[in-house]
């Protein structure tokens, strides 16, 4: 016999399910909302495909193609650069043009394995190591100053059929309209670097070539190449935008 005075067990248990029932009943009510997934921190997003999309792609494009800078997903850029210079770019950005420097070590949101991963990855999804079938490539940087007016001879045999003889714009073999490689605001854009990688590498999908063949069996050597840049640069306003002079 149970006591008065004592609470009864069966009761007890039968409280503790009905409340148990309760509670359960909440957490799962209709319109409540879930559990948050789970969001890392900016410094743990570990996937390329997150970090390219995230910090690239609005100026080199979806998947390093079609955007407004130099496309990255280019076998004979990435075999030319390698990853120790995309590495360095992509951390220190260039001084000058709107690429900007990722690393936080340089005012940017990347960390330094965060840097790696987006260059690695360009070149595993994005490279092939057979791209120059055995050609030596000219090197990615220039190791010499370039001279203006051999440049403009160089232009003159392997750009000017595309661009103009003087370089203010032309027309691809397919008839793709092509602006001017002169115009300040382009060339306040742009790095001597930049330019350089465009001769060199080409720009993949837009039938445009790399330095092996702008002339048929002639590639361009290193000092033409360097050449060619020297001469575009030369054309680089001081004022760039300013179109009207100050009156004194």
């Amino acid at each position: 016999m149970i006591s008065p005075h004592r609470p009864n067990p069966r009761l007890l248990l039968l409280g503790l399910l009905v409340g148990a029932a309760m509670l359960a009943g909440c957490m799962t009510a209709p319109g409540k909302p879930g559990p948050e997934p789970e969001v890392p921190r900016p410094e743990d997003v570990s996937s390329f495909a997150t970090l390219y999309a995230q910090n690239c792609a609005a100026c080199h494009g979806e998947n390093g193609k079609n955007g407004a800078a130099i496309w990255l997903a280019n076998p004979a850029y990435l075999a030319i650069a390698g990853v120790t210079n995309i590495e360095h770019v992509t951390a220190n950005g260039v001084p000058g043009t709107e690429m900007p420097p990722f690393a936080k070590s340089a005012g940017g949101m990347l960390t330094d394995r965060q840097i790696a991963i987006i260059s690695q990855g360009m070149i595993h999804n994005w490279g092939n190591a057979n791209a120059f079938a055995g050609q030596t490539p000219p090197a990615y940087a220039a190791s010499a100053p370039g001279n203006p007016a051999q440049g403009e001879k160089a232009f003159a045999t392997y750009c000017a059929q595309c661009h103009g003889a003087d370089a203010s714009g032309g027309k691809t073999p397919n008839g793709e309209h092509l602006g001017s490689l002169v115009d300040p605001a382009y060339l306040a854009l742009i790095s001597d670097q930049g330019l350089r990688s465009f001769i060199v590498a080409g720009q993949t999908g837009r039938g445009s070539h790399d330095w092996r063949s702008y002339t048929p069996g002639h590639p361009m050597n290193d000092q033409e190449i360097t050449d060619v840049v020297a001469w575009l640069a030369s054309h680089r306003s001081h004022t760039p935008g300013q179109v009207y002079q100050q009156r004194p």
